[in-house]
C-alpha cells in the first residue's frame, strides 16, 4: 500500500479570505462552510494552483511549487461543482476498464451513454467516479451531492468515506447541509462573512 500523507495549508490567502492554516490528516474528512461569495471555492481552487494565492499548500513532504501544475493536480485533485466533459462518450473520460459502483446507482452500460444524456447528478456522481480512478493522494470536493435527492446523497456518502478511508486519502469538502456535515465529517470550520475561517463544534 502507497504511504499516505497529511494535506497542509500554510498561510494560504485569496481574495478577501484570512490567511488559513490547517492540516487535514490521512483518511480525514473535513468540511468547509459558508455563505455564498466568502471564497470557498476559491481556497480549493486556490490549492491546486487554478488561481493565484498567497501561503504555501503541502503534501507530506512535497510543497505544491516543487511540482509541475499538472503533476500536483493528479495528486492534489479537485471534483468542482460543475465538472467538464470535453469527449463525447462517458466511458472515454476513464483509464481501460473503469468500472462503475453500484452504490451509485448508475447502470453498468452509462460508460457507453452520450454525455448529453446526462443528467447533472449523474455527472456529479461519475465525476467522483473519475476522479478516484485516477488514483488521487488528496481530494478537494466542491459541494459534490448538490444536486442528488437525500437517499442517493447518503448512497455517495457512505462511498465515498469508504473510499477516503480505505485509501488514506486527507479530504476537503466544501458542504452546506448541517445533516451531511454531520454524518461525514471528523472536523467542521465554517468562514464567515469577514473572511475569517473558525471551527466549528459538530
Amino acid at each position: 500500500m502507497r504511504e499516505a500523507h497529511r494535506l497542509v495549508l500554510k498561510q494560504v490567502a485569496i481574495g478577501d479570505l484570512q490567511p488559513v492554516d490547517l492540516g487535514i490528516r490521512p483518511g480525514e474528512i473535513v468540511c468547509l462552510s459558508g455563505q455564498s461569495g466568502v471564497g470557498k471555492s476559491r481556497l480549493l481552487r486556490a490549492i491546486v494552483d487554478l488561481e493565484p494565492h498567497r501561503g504555501e499548500v503541502t503534501l507530506g513532504d512535497t510543497a505544491s511549487e516543487k511540482l509541475p501544475a499538472h503533476q500536483w493536480r493528479q495528486r492534489v485533485m479537485l471534483v468542482p461543482a460543475e465538472s467538464a466533459w470535453w469527449e463525447e462518450t462517458v466511458g472515454a473520460h476513464f483509464p481501460e476498464d473503469s468500472a462503475i459502483p453500484e452504490a451509485l446507482g448508475l447502470p453498468a452500460d452509462c460508460m457507453h451513454w452520450p454525455v448529453t444524456r446526462l443528467s447533472s447528478g449523474e455527472k456529479q456522481r461519475l465525476a467522483l467516479v473519475r476522479a478516484l480512478a485516477r488514483d488521487p493522494r488528496a481530494l478537494l470536493l466542491d459541494e459534490p451531492t448538490a444536486n442528488l435527492d437525500e437517499e442517493t446523497t447518503e448512497q455517495v456518502e457512505h462511498w465515498l468515506q469508504k473510499e477516503i478511508q480505505d485509501r488514506q486519502i486527507p479530504v476537503l469538502w466544501i458542504a452546506h447541509a448541517q445533516g451531511q456535515i454531520q454524518r461525514v465529517a471528523q472536523r467542521h470550520f465554517h468562514i464567515d462573512d469577514g473572511g475569517q475561517l473558525r471551527e466549528h463544534p459538530l
